[in-house]
Parts: C-alpha cells; sequence; structure tokens
C-alpha cells in the first residue's frame, strides 16, 4: 500500500511540475510575429487626405478610440477624437478587462513613441510595439487585407492628431482568454497591393473587409466565433453599459433593407446622419440608440457607398428575422 501511494503521489507531482511548466510557457509565450517595417512613410497632402478619409469614415478607427455623447447614433466629443474611450468589461459581460488605446501622438500614453512600422504592424498583424499580441476586438484580422498604400496612408493621417493624454485602464483577461490571444496574430506573408477601383465587385468587397462589416453583422456562438453560413445575417447582440442593441440582417434576403433597397435608398440612409454632431444630434429614444457608426460613414463617398451596396447584393442571402431594438417599447 505504500508503494502504490508513493507511486500515486509521484505521479500527480509529476502531472503539477508539467502544469506548472504549460502554464509558464503561456505566460511567456509570445505570438507570431515578423519585425516591424523600419521604413519612414513620406507624409504627402495626398496621402494623409487618404488616411483621413479611412480613420474617419471607412475603417472607422476613432468610433472606439474616441470619447462620445448620448445623442442618438452616439457623436463624437469635440476635441477628444483619438483619445480611446470605449472599455470593455465584466458590466457588459466582458471576460476581464479592455480598454481603447490612445491612437494620438502623445509621447506617454499614445503612440508618439512608436515607428510608422510598429504602428502598421499592430493594425494589421495584431502585435504591439513590444511583441505582445492585441485582442481582436481591435479587428486586425480583417484590416490585414488593407493595401500598403492605405495602411502607410493611415499612419501618415494618425501622426496629424493633436496629441492628446489619455491613460487607460490596465488590460486584464481571465483565463483561458489571456493564453488564447496569443495564438491568434499572424503575420502578414508580403506586400498587400491596393484593389482595382474600377471593379465595384472587388472595391466593394474590400471596403467591407477594411471596414470590418462582417466583425459586427455576423453572429457568433458561445466561444464568440463566427457562425460559418450567416456572414452578414446580424443577430450578433451589442451591450454598453447604458443600451443593448442586435446588429442587423444586411444580406439580400427580401425581408431586409438590403434586399428591397435601391442603390440610391441605401445611399441616402447613410447620408440622413450626414449633419448628426455633438451639437445637432437629437436624444436617443429610449431602447432605440445605435452602435452602427452612422455618422462616421456619412462621409463616404457616393461611389464607395454605392461599390459596397454592389457587393452585398451579391452575398448569400439568409433568412434571419432580427430584432435590432429589444429593449424598446
Amino acid at each position: 500500500m505504500k508503494t502504490f501511494l508513493k507511486v500515486v503521489g509521484l505521479v500527480v507531482l509529476v502531472i503539477v511540475a508539467l502544469a506548472a511548466i504549460g502554464v509558464s510557457y503561456l505566460s511567456l509565450k509570445k505570438p507570431a510575429q515578423r519585425p516591424a517595417s523600419a521604413d519612414k512613410i513620406e507624409a504627402t497632402p495626398e496621402r494623409i487626405a487618404r488616411g483621413e478619409y479611412l480613420v474617419r469614415h471607412v475603417s472607422l478607427c476613432l468610433d472606439c478610440h474616441s470619447e462620445h455623447t448620448m445623442a442618438y447614433a452616439l457623436p463624437m466629443k469635440p476635441g477628444r477624437e483619438g483619445v480611446g474611450g470605449f472599455v470593455w468589461n465584466q458590466q457588459i459581460g466582458f471576460p476581464g478587462v479592455l480598454a481603447a488605446a490612445n491612437l494620438t501622438p502623445d509621447t506617454d500614453t499614445g503612440l508618439g513613441k512608436w515607428t510608422d512600422g510598429e504602428i502598421m504592424r499592430a493594425f494589421r498583424e495584431g502585435v504591439d510595439r513590444d511583441g505582445k499580441a492585441l485582442f481582436p476586438i481591435m479587428p486586425y484580422g480583417h484590416y490585414r487585407e488593407m493595401s500598403d498604400d492605405d495602411a502607410m496612408a493611415i499612419v501618415a493621417y494618425l501622426r496629424t492628431l493633436k496629441p492628446l493624454r489619455y491613460e487607460k485602464p490596465a488590460k486584464k483577461l481571465d483565463v483561458p482568454l489571456n493564453f488564447i490571444e496569443k495564438f491568434i496574430p499572424q503575420p502578414l506573408a508580403g506586400p498587400v497591393t491596393s484593389p482595382d477601383r474600377s471593379d465595384p465587385l472587388k472595391y466593394g468587397k474590400y471596403l467591407t473587409q477594411i471596414g470590418a462589416c462582417s466583425e459586427c453583422h455576423t453572429p457568433q456562438d458561445d466561444k464568440g466565433r463566427p457562425i460559418p453560413g450567416k456572414e452578414f445575417a446580424g443577430g450578433f447582440e451589442m451591450k454598453t453599459p447604458w443600451f443593448r442593441v442586435v446588429t442587423a440582417n444586411i444580406t439580400p434576403h427580401p425581408s431586409t433593407f438590403m434586399g428591397r433597397a435601391t442603390k440610391a435608398e441605401f445611399i441616402g440612409r447613410f447620408r440622413a446622419f450626414a449633419n448628426f454632431t455633438a451639437e445637432t444630434a437629437p436624444p436617443a429614444p429610449k431602447g432605440k440608440n445605435t452602435l452602427m457608426p452612422w455618422i462616421e460613414l456619412s462621409g463616404m463617398t457616393d461611389e464607395d457607398l454605392g461599390a459596397i451596396y454592389d457587393y452585398l447584393k451579391t452575398v448569400k442571402p439568409v433568412d434571419n428575422p432580427v430584432n435590432s431594438f429589444p429593449d424598446a417599447k
């Protein structure tokens, strides 16, 4: 019996030791990555203008990385663009604490000390300047499809933002999420070319990709993974400390707005928000505020909105009725 107990004790000791080694390995592991480019981006007026358009109206970098008012469609607070602002935490069901970073060129709390290559690597490959993984709420899985030219334009524009100090809450992910995030980033295999803008379908697909449209408009399973076959079908519940919404079905099913709308009606829905600001946006009806970044997207050109419309008309129609405002009277 004593021999048996000794053997059992030894086995338990080995298992505990292996578990400790495994935890130590995962704690120290860094994600797959390549060295950040050492190139310095030339900030031409054309490149800055393109970057501003992408940051503010297409890839919507400032939507998460700014402070907002609670008026309808959540207008940005003037003078607080780029400082970070939204925090995901246990209050809204997030397993930990995660805060949007300061994108302004502040040297202490923002991107002031980051190189151009480090910034591009971060938002397209999911690795920060210290080689640590970014959590994929930052949709680098979509931004990796962004062309090198557009990525450089974004960096050129971010450098022009007013430096603002913002010390975000410390990142803290619950186990096992803190380990899982390290296996998600993947380095780019090579250069990413610009899309053919003369082909509306290809360019529309590109814009929906770098705008991460499917990120919100695709339902997820209980592990946060997109449900295959329901791309763009909506039904993803999004919670904030103030309200919740369920994303719309934007496939061209006959029951959806996308299925019925003409191109002019599609563009017009975005244009309806063109004059909304923190001062002019109306109060949100109870239970009917929206996380859809209508205000930012209203600044897209007719050509680009039309290309998105053309592309969405080609995606698989999915019958998935959605109540976007479950708490509204």
